[in-house]
């Protein structure tokens, strides 16, 4: 050990022999014990770089939840823009009228005024009641089916969304007019 890293440091005059020797002798005495008693010394430098290692994978998995909620909310806007082309370029301009169409909107009734020929179509089903901005927009059966296919949560009321009449139901002979007034 004529050149150790200690001697040389000795030589330099950066340390003095007291402290050498004491370093040397817990050195020695941490060897002893890892040998005989098989007791690992902590490695500090290994716990500190596998924390950054484990810090570093939760950043990267948090960027990646962050990058798919991105995702998900670019992909939102487009259907909401396809959508609201589709219901821009075939919505029925000329369905304002005097004859009172009502329909269910989730758990409310809602009014549209509209034309005779209109409320004719809505109630075949050839007209469907579409969610566009703030109001509503009326749109043929094939362009709902294509706004359906994108979001569904757009389509109001259908003529053909109606509810299923039970096979026990006494009033199942009696039919009831679509165009009923009230």
């Amino acid at each position: 050990m004529g050149n150790s890293f200690g001697d040389q440091l000795l030589k330099a005059g950066l340390v003095d022999k007291s402290r050498l020797e004491k370093a040397n002798k817990s050195k020695r005495k941490q060897q002893k014990l890892k040998q005989k008693q098989k007791v690992e010394v902590v490695d500090e430098a290994a716990v500190a770089a596998g924390a950054a290692r484990k810090a570093a994978a939760e950043a990267a998995e948090r960027d990646r939840e962050l990058n798919r909620q991105r995702k998900a909310a670019a992909e939102r806007r487009a259907i909401q823009a396809q959508v609201r082309q589709l219901v821009d370029q075939n919505r029925l301009a000329d369905a304002e009228g005097e004859v009172a169409y009502n329909f269910q909107d989730g758990t409310l009734i809602k009014t549209l005024h509209v034309t005779e020929t209109v409320r004719d179509r809505l109630a075949r089903g050839q007209l469907v009641i579409v969610r566009f901005d703030a109001g509503y927009a009326l749109v043929s059966a094939g362009v709902a089916e294509k706004i359906g296919q994108r979001d569904a949560a757009c389509i109001v009321s259908r003529a053909g969304d109606r509810p299923q009449e039970d096979a026990d139901d006494p009033y199942a002979e009696y039919q009831v007019p679509d165009d009923l007034m009230w």
